[in-house]
């Protein structure tokens, strides 16, 4: 850290030395303004803190992005083929960069960093003020993206400028680079860059300085400095609502410049403003981060050194570079599912870059449920969350399931490496209680986040590392050799239960009766999780039939069989009310033996629980996926009556059907996690639930639907004709449901209620999370199990048991 400056006023000169770093080719009029920049007075401390207190950023997400990294056996590592390890990762909503990550996924660095327009009587900013346009840089030539780098083109809504912006990471350093070019369409414009700080993932306790030369800010070991190719001709820092943006926006000015935060720590912004723009000017940003302020800057300088054109290219692996272009092209089945797509493969290519995005660089495998935090602009960073940017071996199975669909034949198998991390025994910090579960949420790292137990996520790993070995990703001695150390304890589980003792959990868990369902929310007996038991125990008894141990083989086979010979008495009722008269089907969730007698769940998400048979989803399709049921059974055929009854009352009914012909799914009735129908606020504003929340629509289920219909017309005999139907019905939909940026969201927009301060039209992903991996995912593998006329999560292992 360098030494503080004295409470004085101090001249600091933008002399050529400033300016050193090498000018972008079309820089001219930057740089011709900054040799004439006057000398700049700065008060050398801003000692008003803490500063307003601010949220997140907007989570429907318009792209993501970070350099394409290759293992090295299985693990990153700087001595892989492409060298050292980036680990910045950045998102982009509104038009402008959001949340930039480095080090582990989840340690966000900056909550927002946009461009700031000052006209003749104006302020305007790119995310109030402009409508943004994005598109993939790097295409190949039916304009399907190579690469997760962006140009964003944001134009004023009064038509004065215009600011195209071109955003990726540097594959060679810690840094995001970001070429800015700024149009002056109706007089002179002085374009400022606003960074808004939020480093060690919190927006507390951060300082920071600024000069001609470099925004800083930094907390602990976690530091970050911007850098333009162009210097400022002002610098300042300050505590948000006290710093120079806010001036700027009240007086057209930036007023007092500050250049430190003296030693108060605080909620800050930093602001850099470059030469007038009469016409066009480009110039480029990088934003380094480090341990301390100089390792940061470091970084960024050397970034700006490599030139756009050079770091752009190594990040596309264009040439003799190894990137994102060598990922594609190591996807053995990629190409041959783009026939199966409606849009000629565009979101195809951009789920698989968006997947491989969404993983750790430091453990390797690590497959995050998404880069960004659930309605981040209402959630407020003064405590460090890791949001979606977390591992959940429900999601993480997806999400694995989906590349190695793709072809992915490294990723995959990293993954599988990586769950006994996941796995609670003696390992995990503060367990004193029976393991072979695996935690309900868990930083990259391990460390328990959420200890609560859901035991599809203890199945689904079983079934991974069956499948991986079945597509030859692993060999059978390495699958009997995981049988032994993690899956047999897994299994063991799923057969007997046991006692948790981490965190708040000490409640006895008695299989297949779960402390919660794969929603989260309630316990009980569940169709979908009751599917990913009994697969998972019929998968694990063959695993033990190779690794010789008939004891437990016959075990698990025994209680797979015994959960679903009382799966009906448990969560088939036939006498269901959703719909009025008394009718038959599958339940969300039972908690008795008996399916007419479910009891009553609890409230969750704002919403009052309900009895039981009030409460539909269409989670017992995982039964025909996974080979439990048979796709022709008639419960499953019935219930599904039920689900597609879109006369159900409003708050009871699941289906909605989006543009006249795609169907699209709740995750299930009385759903509280959404919007506020009655003043179109966010989910849970500030942490303060209310009983107007709806949750709204997940594409996910519309690939779930898909993959039925699927199963259902190959037990049928499937034709050319069924499988066009599939497609256009719900390939197409969930192509349907992408953004611009080619994102899949958690949920959509489905116009119930008041409308959102955001504008959303129906289909539109809300502010709740995009993109969803798992989303991405059921996509790919609905693209593969079409392509293949067999669903691609099923296992013959368990229906050659349960549906013959």
């Amino acid at each position: 850290m360098t030494s503080r400056l004295s409470k004085t006023v101090v001249l600091l000169m933008c002399s050529a030395a400033t300016g050193a770093l090498s000018l972008t080719a079309n820089a001219q009029e930057v740089a011709s303004n900054a040799a004439h920049t006057p000398n700049q007075i700065v008060q050398t401390e801003a000692t008003d803190g803490p500063g307003e207190v601010s949220p997140w950023a907007y989570s429907a997400k318009q792209g993501i992005g970070a350099s394409y990294e290759a293992y090295k056996d299985f693990h990153y590592s700087d001595d892989a083929t492409t060298g050292k390890v980036s680990k910045v990762w950045f998102s982009l909503a509104d038009g402008v960069v959001t949340e930039t990550m480095s080090g582990l996924i989840h340690e966000a660095q900056i909550r927002e960093l946009q461009i700031a327009i000052a006209g003749k009587g104006y302020v305007a900013l790119e995310t109030t003020d402009t409508t943004s346009k994005i598109e993939y840089i790097h295409t190949d030539p039916d304009g399907r993206p190579l690469s997760p780098a962006y140009r964003l083109t944001n134009t004023d809504k009064e038509g004065r400028f215009v600011i195209v912006k071109d955003i990726f990471t540097d594959p060679d350093h810690q840094t995001l680079m970001m070429r800015v070019t700024v149009k002056a369409l109706k007089g002179p414009v002085t374009p400022y860059i606003v960074l808004d700080p939020s480093v060690a993932n919190t927006s507390g306790d951060d300082q920071g300085r600024a000069s001609p030369t470099a925004l800083q800010a930094f907390e602990g070991d976690a530091a970050l400095s911007l850098k333009a190719s162009v210097p400022f001709k002002k610098a300042s820092v300050g505590f948000t609502g006290k710093d120079g943006l806010a001036s700027l926006l009240t007086t057209q000015k930036l007023g007092k410049l500050s250049s430190d935060t003296g030693g108060v720590k605080g909620n800050i912004r930093l602001i850099g403003e470059l030469a007038p723009v009469t016409t066009t000017t480009t110039f480029d940003v990088a934003l380094g981060f480090g341990s301390t302020t100089a390792a940061a800057d470091a970084q960024a300088a050397a970034t700006l050194k490599t030139g756009y054109a050079k770091v752009l290219a190594n990040y596309n692996g264009e040439g003799a570079a190894i990137g994102w272009e060598d990922y594609l092209a190591s996807l053995g089945e990629l190409k041959s599912l783009v026939p199966v797509t409606e849009d000629n493969g565009k979101l195809l290519y951009a789920s698989a870059l968006a997947l491989k995005v969404q993983e750790d660089r430091t453990y390797s495998g690590a497959l995050i449920a998404s880069l960004s935090n659930p309605w981040g602009d209402t959630a407020t960073p003064k405590v460090s969350a890791t949001g979606y940017k977390a591992v959940w071996p429900r999601d993480f199975y997806q999400v694995a399931m989906a590349m190695a669909a793709l072809g992915d034949k490294e990723t995959p198998v990293a993954a599988f490496r990586y769950l006994p991390k996941v796995q609670v025994g003696a390992h995990t910090p503060g367990n004193k209680g029976d393991g072979g579960w695996y935690l309900q949420k868990a930083h990259v790292d391990g460390t328990p986040e959420w200890v609560g137990v859901q035991l599809d996520q203890t199945a689904m790993p079983i079934m991974l590392g069956w499948k991986l070995e079945s597509l030859g990703l692993i060999s059978k001695h390495e699958l009997v050799g995981s049988y032994k150390t993690s899956l047999k304890k897994a299994a063991d589980f799923l057969s007997f239960g046991g006692t948790p003792n981490l965190g708040w959990n000490n409640q006895k868990i008695t299989p297949p009766y779960s402390q919660q369902e794969r929603w989260e929310e309630q316990e009980g007996h569940s169709p979908s999780t009751t599917a990913a038991v009994i697969a998972g125990l019929l998968v694990a008894s063959d695993i033990a039939t190779q690794a010789g141990d008939a004891t437990s083989a016959a075990t698990y086979k025994s209680k797979a069989l015994d959960y679903s010979a009382k799966l009906d008495q448990r969560l088939y009722t036939t006498k269901g009310e959703v719909a009025g008269a008394p009718q038959s089907y599958y339940l969300r969730i039972s908690r008795s033996e008996d399916a007419n007698t479910p009891g009553v769940q609890d409230e969750r998400n704002g919403r009052v629980g309900l009895h039981g048979d009030k409460v539909i989803d269409a989670g017992f399709l995982e039964l025909v996926r996974y080979g439990v049921r048979p796709a022709r059974d008639a419960k499953i055929a019935q219930s599904l009556t039920v689900i597609d009854n879109e006369t159900i009352a409003e708050n009871l009914r699941v289906k909605y059907t989006f543009k006249g012909k795609y169907p699209g799914f709740r995750r299930y009735g009385n759903d509280g996690y959404g919007e506020d129908q009655v003043t179109g606020g966010n989910y849970a504003v500030f942490g303060q639930s209310s009983p107007n929340q709806r949750g709204r629509v997940w594409p996910i289920f519309t690939g779930e639907r898909g993959h039925y219909e699927l199963a259902l017309a190959t037990a049928k005999g499937a034709t050319d004709a069924d499988i066009a139907r599939i497609r256009d019905t719900y390939v197409a939909a969930m192509e349907y449901f992408a953004n611009d940026g080619l994102m899949l969201p958690e949920q959509v927009w489905d116009g119930v209620g008041a409308p959102s301060p955001h504008g959303y039209a129906v289909g539109d992903g809300t502010d709740s999370a995009t993109p969803l991996a798992w989303t991405h995912a059921e996509y790919v593998k609905l693209l593969r199990s079409v392509r293949d006329r067999k669903v691609w999560d099923h296992y013959p292992v368990v229906a050659d048991q349960l549906t013959k």
